[in-house]
């Protein structure tokens, strides 16, 4: 849903200029991958948990351009790879857990069981979503369907924190109810599909 080429295209417009500019300041890609996680990471638990909700989007909204310049930079410097493919997805994970716990943390401390639940399904389901993407490659198939993935998944949390930010009610545990719920099906339709297309490699062959 969120990878339409035209706006693709269009953002890979604007990013280039400063991936230029940190390429000609000798700055690698991963060191972008990596400073852009860390700052994501510590964000996600310091004002996540305090409720700090409109700082901790408009922070993090600056910050996803590390996760749009690493790639561009490694393109420009003709160093687009496997390591660099696994780094990226590997921290994703890492960024991800960081923005669920720190919701989960923030139903803890404020006495909100139903928030700190439906943050921690929407945290495992999103973890087990990209493992089972991961696992279907490593045993030959693909699982590239699902529901919801990252993007949209990263899209409802920050639009409902931030509404949560501006005092509007309930709408943080609805959309984070609404992530899990999403997850589980993308899982489903993740493991349906990988068994869809190894059934036929598992099947007896027939006697002559």
């Amino acid at each position: 849903m969120l990878n339409n080429p035209a706006a693709r295209k269009m953002v890979s417009g604007a990013i280039e200029p400063p991936a230029r500019l940190l390429l000609r300041a000798h700055v690698s890609p991963d060191a972008v991958t990596v400073v852009g996680t860390v700052a994501t990471t510590a964000t996600a638990l310091i004002c996540l948990p305090q409720g700090w909700f409109v700082a901790a989007v408009l922070i993090m909204l600056v910050l996803t351009m590390s996760d749009l310049l690493d790639g561009t930079m490694a393109r420009l410097s003709g160093t687009s790879g496997p390591w660099g493919n696994f780094l990226d997805a590997t921290l994703d994970r890492v960024a991800d857990g960081a923005v669920f716990g720190g919701l989960a943390l923030y139903g803890a401390f404020q006495d909100q069981p139903w928030v700190t639940a439906a943050a921690t399904l929407a945290l495992v389901t999103g973890q087990v979503t990209s493992y089972a993407k991961a696992r279907a490659e490593a045993v030959g198939a693909t699982a590239n369907v699902g529901i919801a993935e990252r993007a949209e998944r990263l899209l409802i949390a920050g639009v409902a924190v931030l509404l949560a930010g501006f005092g509007v009610p309930y709408v943080l545990p609805v959309a984070l109810w609404l992530i899990g719920g999403l997850g589980l099906v993308t899982i489903a339709q993740r493991i349906l599909t990988v068994r869809t297309q190894l059934r036929p490699r598992q099947a007896p062959e027939p006697h002559e």
